[in-house]
């Protein structure tokens, strides 16, 4: 799968994660999928287990974010969280957590300070086990 991202939005994430951490960031992206993932709109949202390890999305926040997608005819594509000490890949508890195989899991590491790091990544669950996939992400 291929996906854009615009580079407004990814700095919108970065800045976002800079101001929380040490503690994840997260929210949703939405946009359209003809083939290509474009993702048109990033969604901030609260991590409430307010931890360095994992991220819990405000289910309020999470609703409206759906509405607004709705009613702006946006898909939902997937969500993105952010790595504050760790590399930009899904951690053991990201795979587990990972449900969806429709959606796309964008992970931006703060790791190295000053050179954020954003993939994303496709889970799904083969015969038990959880198989991930690093898709095509183009900041534009």
């Amino acid at each position: 799968m291929q996906i854009t991202i615009k580079k407004s939005d990814f700095d919108r994430m970065y800045e976002h994660a800079l101001s929380v951490r040490p503690e994840e960031a997260c929210g949703l992206i939405a946009g359209r999928d003809d083939g290509v993932r474009a993702i048109e709109k990033v969604y901030i949202l609260t991590n409430i287990d307010h931890t360095n390890e994992h991220f819990t999305i405000d289910p309020k926040e999470q609703l409206t974010a759906i509405k607004d997608m709705r009613a702006n005819g946006l898909k939902p594509l997937g969500n993105w969280h952010s790595h504050p000490e760790s590399p930009s890949r899904p951690s053991e508890e990201d795979k587990r957590l990972a449900n969806d195989s429709s959606a796309s899991y964008l992970i931006l590491s703060l790791m190295e300070e000053g050179s954020p790091v954003l993939n994303a990544f496709h889970v799904e669950s083969v015969e038990g086990e959880k198989v991930v996939r690093k898709e095509e992400l183009t900041v534009i």
